[in-house]
């Protein structure tokens, strides 16, 4: 009998059943599966003959018996044994079948699931991302979904399979003999109670498994990438690292040996149980055969549908900590799924007119949003999300960048550049005031206009973990050889591509690290080359380059910027004396506007940030 088996897995998951659920949780779930709702009628189908002929077996079994007993013709006991092979064909067909349908409906599910989950974070807002753990997020796409679908599906055909089989067996054994069924159904406690007991201190094991594994997986996660071996090699303590790591895989070890026996110890005692609730089944069946008041057939059929009774009896006993698992899991799916992206494409979206493009900030106000309207106290591994947030950091900005002009952006760290940057592509709306493209507010533009429109290349240099070529391609999946040629040879990085053994399908690694700082930053120039935006945002990009690959950049820069519409922000003033305009902002507001010499001239904020880098410098 495998009931020992699913009590101690039913018994475990109630140690950990969840107490509530969401409003409409369960009416979500069916008008998520949809979909699939013929496979899943055919699917119910299937289980329920499956579930018919379970019961059928012992009877005819009962029956060869009773055939051998009375001495019947040798052909009634060749049909019988016919009639359970055939049972048992059609059985293992339906199973066959069945486990079809179950894969399709469950494979199904987890793609819906994931493609909806992940097309939804994809337009969330940068401010989800920068408060959310990586790895809780991904748990939601691998754990929770495969979850969702797993129990679903077994809970599903479960939950019938049981019920029918219960319904059945038990009608039938009441038919055979009520002493027995009863004699039955008074062992049942002794199945469910001692499964409860263990189950519970089985749950804490595995929960405190769970939370070791979690803890070893984010040590290796951010040991293993190449900033935190770094930060290891130089600050760390590699023997300590080891001992902690080795002290939770211990504890690991220790649980998991614990686990085994302890499940080793309960399934011997439920089966020891199981087969003396047979034996007392056989004693008072055998006495009531002898005694004539039951033919040795029906014993037979008895002790048979015996483990068909116990099986549904005990697994539906877990019915409800089942069904919620399957809930919580779907519940946490689309916990992300109800969060709001706040940054939504207006449809039908306009598009950028042809030629070069201003950028006009019209009375821009701003506020980072807070914590309940861009992230999950869940994935954020918080009890409370922070409160704070929504406070205006931008006051009334207001300037243009004429096509085909430069506007810098200087001053305080802290003082609103990046975010007066990150309002051009929409990383966030404005609050009041306008951000408008050749006089359209790029609120009203199209996602893919926006894209095409304006470049961006960021301090960090990002890169994924894929070739060199594979990085280009990411600004522009259909652009050839040649255009990726020429946008290396704009970046000046067609010596260095060259000498690479593999050119351009050489893998950068992860966020590039294969690459010099300088190289990677003339990469993501290159992407923006090949891109071809009427726009391009420089947000301190040389911020943390050595002079020699500074002046590396500078050139490429050059290079991007011609014809182009600039907003640069930078951080070493020397870099923006050409500049049509530079803008000072301080504390959200633009304080100062001029060209460098007429604000060197002014004597205002401007000159002092410019005297105080070069005095510095001298230094």
């Amino acid at each position: 009998m495998d009931s020992p088996r699913r009590l101690m897995a039913g018994a475990m998951k109630a140690a950990d059943a969840p107490k509530g659920l969401r409003k409409g949780t369960v009416r979500r779930v069916f008008q998520f599966s949809a979909r699939h709702r013929g496979r899943l009628v055919l699917f119910l189908a299937l289980t329920v003959v499956s579930a018919v002929l379970g019961v059928t077996s012992p009877l005819l079994a009962g029956r060869v018996v009773d055939a051998i007993v009375n001495r019947d013709q040798v052909a009634v006991v060749v049909w019988l044994a016919v009639a359970i092979a055939g049972l048992a064909v059609v059985g293992a067909i339906l199973g066959v079948a069945e486990r079809w349908q179950s894969a399709r409906i469950g494979e199904g599910l987890i793609y819906d699931l994931r493609r909806a989950v992940f097309e939804h974070v994809q337009r969330m807002p940068v401010a989800f991302f920068t408060r959310t753990r990586t790895g809780a997020l991904v748990s939601r796409l691998n754990n929770d979904v495969i979850g969702a679908q797993r129990t679903f599906t077994s809970v599903l055909s479960g939950l019938v399979t049981n019920v029918i089989q219960l319904v059945l067996s038990l009608a039938v054994m009441l038919t055979l003999s009520w002493q027995v069924t009863v004699l039955a159904l008074v062992l049942l406690p002794v199945f469910v109670l001692p499964a409860r007991r263990v189950g519970r201190r089985m749950a804490d094991l595995q929960r405190e498994a769970a939370g070791l594994s979690a803890s070893m997986t984010t040590q290796m996660t951010e040991r293993f990438s190449a900033p935190g071996a770094t930060l290891v090699k130089l600050f760390g303590r590699p023997g300590a690292e080891a001992e902690e790591f080795g002290a939770r895989a211990g504890r690991v070890r220790d649980i998991g040996v614990r686990t085994a026996m302890a499940t080793r110890w309960f399934m011997t005692s439920l089966q020891l149980v199981s087969a003396l609730a047979q034996a007392l089944v056989y004693g008072l069946g055998g006495y009531l055969a002898l005694t004539g008041r039951l033919a040795p057939g029906t014993v037979v059929a008895l002790a048979l549908l015996l483990t068909r009774l116990y099986t549904p009896l005990t697994a539906l006993a877990n019915v409800r900590v089942d069904v919620m698992t399957a809930l919580v899991s779907f519940e946490r799916v689309f916990e992300v799924l109800d969060l709001p992206p706040m940054i939504t494409e207006k449809v039908p979206g306009r598009t950028v007119p042809e030629g070069p493009v201003s950028v006009e900030f019209d009375g821009v106000r701003f506020g980072y949003p807070a914590a309940e309207k861009v992230s999950l106290a869940s994935l954020e591994d918080v009890a409370v999300l922070d409160q704070r947030g929504g406070v205006e950091v931008l006051h009334g900005v207001s300037f243009v960048a004429e096509p085909g002009r430069m506007v810098a952006l200087v001053g305080s760290s802290g003082a609103g550049k990046s975010t007066i940057a990150g309002l051009v592509p929409r990383l966030y709306d404005v609050d009041a005031g306008a951000v408008r493209l050749s006089g359209v507010d790029v609120r009203d533009l199209s996602f893919d206009a926006l894209r095409d429109t304006v470049g961006v290349v960021t301090q960090d240099g990002h890169l994924f973990h894929d070739t060199i070529r594979a990085n280009l391609a990411y600004a522009r999946p259909a652009a050839t050889d040649e255009e990726i040629t020429t946008a290396l040879a704009g970046a000046r990085l067609t010596a260095l591509v060259a000498s690479l053994p593999d050119g351009l399908d050489t893998v950068v690694g992860e966020r590039g690290y294969r690459l010099s700082g300088g190289e990677r930053q003339r990469l993501t120039i290159a992407r923006l080359l090949l891109a071809q935006p009427r726009v391009v945002i420089l947000d301190e990009a040389t911020a943390h380059l050595d002079s020699e690959s500074e002046a590396a950049v500078q050139e490429a820069l050059a290079h991007a910027l011609a014809g182009r519409t600039a907003l640069v922000i930078a951080h070493r003033l020397s870099t923006i004396r050409a500049a049509d305009q530079i803008l000072v902002v301080e504390a959200g507001e633009v304080v100062e506007r001029g060209t460098h010499d007429a604000l060197l001239a002014a004597g205002g904020r401007y000159a002092e940030l410019y005297h105080t880098q070069f005095a510095h410098a001298a230094a």
